[in-house]
């Protein structure tokens, strides 16, 4: 199956000496392109550590992470900025607008921050998609959290990534309005043959994925296709997870 991520044998050590503390632990995981994957695991399990790894947003200790067919380990940190601005798609727990800015020029932000182009009909094709059209002159403090959101998965969207990558993207909404942002995340898989890496602790999330990569102590430890929420609780109940 075509990989969006790959990594092979990585490690990420914190610390040195006796303070040394193993984050990942020669994890080797690939990331299909076009599927929508979670990743989940006990506190301290190393999940934050995976994707910003896989993401290039840290650099491991040992062994390698290729985006597509781009080998990380080799670039010096101006050219991983570059990469991360033109083919990487973030959304994380806060949403990071900026709010002096409106919705469009929130969404547009990245293609100016690297002074591209911006394409006109893919930009309305995404405010729409994202259920922000009658928003986009909008300002953040005018919208409620679930738009604010929607604003930060159209942003990731609109530069065309390789992949989204989302730490936690529900974790500050309530229940109702965390599964319509999950159900957006699955259209952008299903509907637009996205990529989607998303970091959770809660199985009703992990259950809109395609796969769950469960991690305890720095290792990938299982995996389940074809998630349930029942499914994900138990399996995290055996890791520890819950007591």
């Amino acid at each position: 199956m075509d990989e969006a991520v790959r990594l092979d044998a990585v490690s990420k050590v914190y610390g040195r000496g006796g303070g040394a503390v193993a984050a990942l632990r020669e994890v080797t995981a690939g990331i299909p392109r076009g599927r929508f994957t979670a990743v989940m695991g006990p506190s301290g399990s190393g999940k934050s550590t995976f994707l910003h790894c896989a993401a290039g947003l840290d650099t491991p200790t040992s062994g390698t992470v290729r985006l597509g067919g781009t080998d990380l380990s080799a670039m010096s940190e101006t050219r991983l900025t570059e990469l991360r601005r033109e083919r990487v798609g973030f959304v994380f727990q806060a949403f990071n607008l900026v709010s002096a800015l409106t919705v469009e020029k929130n969404i547009t932000l990245p293609l100016r921050l690297s002074r591209a182009r911006v394409d006109r009909a893919w930009l309305e094709e995404v405010v729409a998609r994202v259920g922000l059209r009658d928003r986009a002159a909008h300002r953040p403090a005018q919208l409620s959290g679930g738009q604010q959101q929607r604003v930060a998965i159209a942003r990731a969207l609109v530069t065309r990534p390789d992949v989204v990558f989302g730490d936690e993207p529900t974790g500050a909404l309530d229940t109702m309005t965390a599964r319509d942002v999950l159900t957006l995340l699955r259209d952008v898989v299903d509907g637009m043959g996205q990529t989607v890496v998303m970091v959770t602790h809660d199985p009703v999330a992990a259950s809109y994925a395609d796969t769950v990569l469960f991690l305890a102590d720095g290792r990938i430890v299982d995996v389940l296709d074809a998630p349930s929420s029942d499914g994900v609780a138990a399996r995290m109940t055996r890791l520890g997870a819950w007591k």
